[in-house]
């Protein structure tokens, strides 16, 4: 493969967004000068950032750049305490992130959920529930489901009593979550190939005994089976999921999910593997010109109250860089360097304050931008 002027587009965004980015570009520059590789990363404004500058959450340079690119390189967007100043629709979560999902067709969201051995005073399990390790993954449908379905509205109707009289105007607030076989068939075989490629065993979560949703998921998951018989297909309601996750996670393997579902639980996990600062996140389309089109991105947030102290982990943002490497680029010895590193670091001590523990007296704590120079510099 061609491995010359890889178009990256970094779109840092808001809170901590800038921060992290910069050490994920730091460890990217480690990599690119080790293994000789020619990485052309362009920055460009998102949310906020991006509508103090340009009047919008994605503008149409930031969108033009995403186009002209191979993969994205996302930070965070969205700041609670500054919403009230433009309309909902506007707002960068849906304006920007959902936008930038449904242009470019990302259906697929992995999220992969690794324990580090190193880490595991930070997981709040008692060690007997952890067990063995924790070493799943989430996929999750990312681009259907109640989070794009339409109508979605807030609207004044009256309110009606059970003797069928009107009392007062009040507001009801309509989402809807629509899913089609053609959305369920291409995220399960997503989920069935990186099954297949694991250990074999995958879970499907829904709630079939309440939603039309989920029949419709589960029959039809049930369907994309029958073409992986080496796969042991599980089905579980998201309430007996939730459960399991906290009861016996070493139980799982891949997590099939549809967008909410898998978005709830996939943050639900981030406290098993000690914080969310640790969990990157790749969103895929399908491949076009033998490579897969990706955004990856932290499956954390903006993180507005620690923002510019340079105390956010940045590994998530940093382990989605690997993850670009190896979905968007086929350069699996490269991410593997950028993990490797990674575990070297928090094998040798190194902790943000996240995944800080008092009951492990053998690290120190480091900052943002030290995090980042010591994973740079781990990586051979």
């Amino acid at each position: 493969m061609n491995t010359t002027g890889l178009k990256i587009a970094a779109l840092a965004g808001d809170g901590i967004g800038p921060e992290i980015m910069r050490e994920a570009i730091k460890v990217l520059r480690a990599i690119e000068r080790k293994q000789k590789l020619s990485l052309e990363i362009t920055e460009a404004p998102v949310g906020w950032a991006a509508i103090d500058q340009e009047g919008k959450a994605l503008p149409e340079n930031t969108l033009a750049l995403c186009k002209k690119s191979e993969a994205i390189l996302f930070g965070a967007v969205g700041l609670h305490y500054r919403d009230a100043e433009i309309p909902k629709e506007k707002r960068p979560e849906r304006a920007a992130l959902l936008q930038l999902r449904k242009q470019f067709g990302l259906f697929a969201n992995l999220r992969p959920i690794k324990l580090l051995p190193a880490l595991a005073a930070a997981c709040p399990l008692h060690p007997e529930r952890q067990e063995k390790g924790i070493d799943l993954l989430f996929v999750r449908e990312s681009t259907g489901g109640v989070y794009y379905a339409y109508p979605r509205k807030t609207e004044e109707v009256l309110e009606v009593k059970d003797d069928g009289t009107t009392t007062q105007r009040i507001r009801r607030a309509v989402d809807t979550m629509a899913l089609t076989t053609t959305e369920i068939e291409r995220i399960a075989h997503v989920g069935f190939r990186a099954a297949w490629l694991r250990r074999k065993r995958l879970t499907s979560v829904d709630k079939a005994n309440v939603l039309e949703t989920g029949i419709l998921w589960r029959d039809v998951v049930t369907e994309v089976s029958t073409q992986y018989p080496d796969v042991v297909l599980e089905h579980v309601l998201i309430d007996t999921a939730a459960m399991q996750l906290i009861l016996r996670p070493s139980q799982f393997d891949v997590i099939l999910c549809g967008n909410m579902f898998g978005d709830i639980l996939s943050d639900v996990a981030a406290a098993l593997v000690g914080s969310v600062g640790m969990l990157p996140s790749a969103s895929l389309s399908t491949r076009r010109h033998g490579r897969t089109f990706g955004l990856y991105q932290p499956a954390g947030g903006t993180a507005p109250d620690i923002a510019g102290k340079n105390v956010a982990n940045p590994i998530a943002q940093i382990l989605a860089a690997a993850l670009m490497l190896r979905h968007s680029f086929g350069l699996d010895p490269a991410a593997k360097a950028v993990e490797n590193a990674v575990d070297r670091v928090i094998s040798e001590g190194y902790r943000t304050r996240d995944i800080s523990s008092q009951r492990d007296s053998k690290t120190h704590l480091v900052s943002t931008s030290q995090m980042g120079d010591a994973i740079a510099a781990a990586i051979v």
